[in-house]
C-alpha cells in the first residue's frame, strides 16, 4: 500500500500552468483598478454609509473560501487562455460610455465588474473559468445595486398595509406613503422598504446555494426563494408594526425599536430559509461540474504566460478606451464665478453668505439669506456647465437638499395651482421636521422624469445644452421643533405662492443661459 503524500497529485501541475496567468491576472486587476478607481470609490462608500450594503465587506472572502471549497474540482485543470475572448470587451466598452453619459453609477459598477469577469474568462480560458464560475460571479455582489426599486417596494408594502388593516378591521386613513391610525401617524420611509433585508437575503441565499446544492434546478428554486420570501415577510413586519401600535395605543411606542424589531425578523426569516432548504441538502454528495469538452494537453508554461499578457492587454485597451473618451467630452471650460442672483419681489431683502470651501462639481454657486414676508430661509443657486451629464446634478440635488440626522424623510411637490408648472419639490420629516424645498431645470425647462432626465443630459453632454442646467435649493431657517403641524403648513404654502410666481421660472431660465 503506497503511503499518502501531503501534496495531493495535480496541485503542483495546477500552480505551474497557473505562473503565467496569475502574472496577466495580477496586472488586469490593478490596471482595472486604476481605471475604474471612481466605480471602486463609490461602492466602498455605500458599504460603508448604506446598511443595506454592509454586507457586501464578506463578499471577497466569502469568494476566496468558495474557490478553497472546490480545489479538489481544479486537479487535472490547466489554465488556457483565450485572448479571442477578450473582445467581447468592446459591448461592454459601449455600455460603459452610455452608464456614465446617463449619468448611473451602479451601470458603470457593474460593467466595471464584467470586466473583471471577462480578464478571468480571456487569461484563465473557458475550462479553467467554468470550475471557478459560482465563487467568480459572486463577485458581482460587490456592486450595490437595487437602489432603483425601493419606491416600488415602499408601494407595494403601503398596498399590503392598507388591505391587511381592512382585514383586521384597524380604521386607517392612508395618503401616499402616510398611514394614520386613531393612535397616531406611521410614515413607509424608504428603510422600511425592505431593501436592505431583500439585498443580504439574496446574497445569503446564493452563497447557501453554492454550498448545499448541485443541481441547478435546485440552487435556481432557493435562489427565487431567498428573494420572494423576505419581500412578503417585510410586508408582515411594516403590518405587524402598525397593528402594535393599535394595540398599544401609541404609533410612537410600536415604531420605537422598528429596526431593531426589523433584524430579529429578519434573522428569524434566514432560520425559516435555511429550514426550508435543509432537507433538499447536497454537499454530503459532492459531483464534479457539468461536464466540459475533453481539453487538450496544457500548454508550455511559456506558451501561457504569452497568451496570458496579450488577453490583459486586450481587456486593458478595451476598458481605457470609453473612459478616455468621457474626460474628453467632459473637458469645457467653466465660465468664471459671477454674480448669480434671483429677484423675489419686493418685500424680499438678501444678504451674501459665505461660500463653502469646494462644491461637488464644477459651476458656479451663490448662497444667500433671504427673508420674505417674514419667512427667513438660506437660498443655494448653482448652474453647471452645459455639457454636464445627469450625474453630476444629481449628486449635487442629494447632497444639498439632504436633512442632517433624518431617518425618515418623505418627498412631493410643493403646493400649487392647476395650472402652475410641477417645479418645486419639497423633502421634509413627516410631522414637525425641517424641510428642503428645491428645483432642477434641464435646458430652460423643469427636470422630467428620471429616465427622460438622463437620456436627454447624455445628449447635451456631448452636443451641448442650449441652457445649463440649474439646481436650486431653499431651506427654511426656523426653529422646526418650536412650530405645530399647522405652523409648519403654513410655512410651506407661503414657500408656494412666493417660487410659483411665472416671474421665478423666466428668472431660472435666464441663469441657466448665462452658464458655458
Amino acid at each position: 500500500m503506497t503511503a499518502p503524500t501531503l501534496v495531493q497529485p495535480g496541485i503542483a501541475e495546477i500552480w505551474r500552468s497557473l505562473r503565467g496567468a496569475a502574472v496577466g491576472l495580477a496586472l488586469g486587476l490593478v490596471t482595472l483598478g486604476l481605471l475604474f478607481h471612481a466605480e471602486v470609490t463609490a461602492a466602498v462608500h455605500t458599504w460603508i454609509v448604506s446598511t443595506a450594503y454592509n454586507h457586501c465587506f464578506l463578499v471577497i472572502p466569502i469568494a476566496l473560501y468558495l474557490i478553497w471549497d472546490r480545489r479538489e474540482t481544479l486537479r487535472g485543470a490547466a489554465a488556457e487562455p483565450m485572448p479571442l475572448l477578450a473582445l467581447a470587451g468592446v459591448p461592454l466598452a459601449i455600455g460603459w460610455l452610455l452608464a456614465e453619459r446617463l449619468g448611473i453609477m451602479e451601470g458603470r459598477q457593474l460593467i466595471a465588474m464584467s470586466f473583471v469577469e471577462l480578464l478571468f474568462l480571456a487569461v484563465l480560458g473557458w475550462r479553467f473559468w467554468w470550475l471557478l464560475a459560482g465563487p467568480l460571479l459572486y463577485l458581482y455582489f460587490l456592486v450595490p445595486f437595487g437602489d432603483f426599486l425601493t419606491p416600488k417596494l415602499q408601494d407595494y408594502t403601503t398596498i399590503f398595509i392598507r388591505y391587511g388593516l381592512d382585514v383586521v378591521n384597524i380604521p386607517a386613513y392612508i395618503d401616499g406613503y402616510t398611514i394614520e391610525i386613531p393612535e397616531g401617524t406611521f410614515y413607509v420611509a424608504e428603510a422600511c422598504a425592505g431593501l436592505r433585508f431583500l439585498i443580504a437575503s439574496i446574497a445569503f441565499g446564493c452563497l447557501y446555494a453554492l454550498l448545499m446544492y448541485r443541481s441547478p434546478m435546485r440552487r435556481a428554486g432557493f435562489i427565487v426563494a431567498s428573494i420572494i420570501v423576505p419581500i412578503i415577510a417585510n410586508w408582515f413586519r411594516a403590518l405587524g408594526i402598525v397593528a402594535l401600535g393599535h394595540i398599544l395605543g401609541s404609533a410612537e411606542a410600536a415604531a420605537a425599536d422598528h429596526v431593531l424589531y426589523g433584524w430579529i425578523f429578519f434573522s428569524l426569516v434566514i432560520l425559516l430559509l435555511i429550514a426550508l432548504g435543509l432537507p433538499f441538502r447536497e454537499d454530503n454528495a459532492r459531483s464534479e461540474p457539468t461536464p466540459m469538452p475533453d481539453a487538450a494537453p496544457p500548454p508550455p508554461a511559456l506558451s501561457v504566460w504569452r497568451g496570458a499578457l496579450v488577453a490583459f492587454g486586450i481587456v486593458a485597451a478595451l476598458a481605457a478606451v470609453s473612459p478616455a473618451l468621457a474626460l474628453a467630452l467632459n473637458y469645457a471650460r467653466v465660465a468664471e464665478a459671477g454674480s448669480l442672483a434671483l429677484d423675489l419681489g419686493p418685500g424680499c431683502t438678501a444678504t451674501p453668505a459665505s461660500l463653502p470651501l469646494h462644491t461637488e462639481v464644477p459651476g458656479r454657486m451663490v448662497i444667500r439669506h433671504v427673508t420674505c414676508e417674514g419667512i427667513a430661509f438660506e437660498m443655494n443657486i448653482e448652474v453647471l456647465p452645459r455639457h454636464s451629464t445627469a450625474a453630476p446634478l444629481v449628486a449635487e440635488q442629494r447632497r444639498l437638499a439632504t436633512i442632517p440626522d433624518a431617518e425618515e424623510v418623505e418627498g412631493g411637490w410643493l403646493p400649487r395651482a392647476p395650472d402652475q408648472p410641477r417645479l418645486w419639490r419639497v423633502a421634509k420629516v413627516p410631522q414637525r421636521g425641517p424641510m428642503v424645498v428645491y428645483a432642477m431645470l434641464v435646458d430652460g425647462r423643469p427636470a422630467p422624469s428620471a429616465l427622460a432626465m438622463r437620456v436627454r443630459m447624455a445628449w447635451s453632454s456631448v452636443v451641448g445644452a442650449r441652457v445649463a442646467p440649474v439646481l436650486i435649493t431653499i431651506v427654511p431657517e426656523v426653529e422646526w421643533p418650536k412650530l405645530t403641524v399647522a405652523a409648519r403648513d403654513a410655512v410651506e404654502t407661503q414657500l408656494a405662492a412666493l417660487l410659483l410666481r411665472p416671474d421665478v421660472v423666466a428668472q431660472l431660465e435666464r441663469l441657466g443661459a448665462d452658464g458655458r
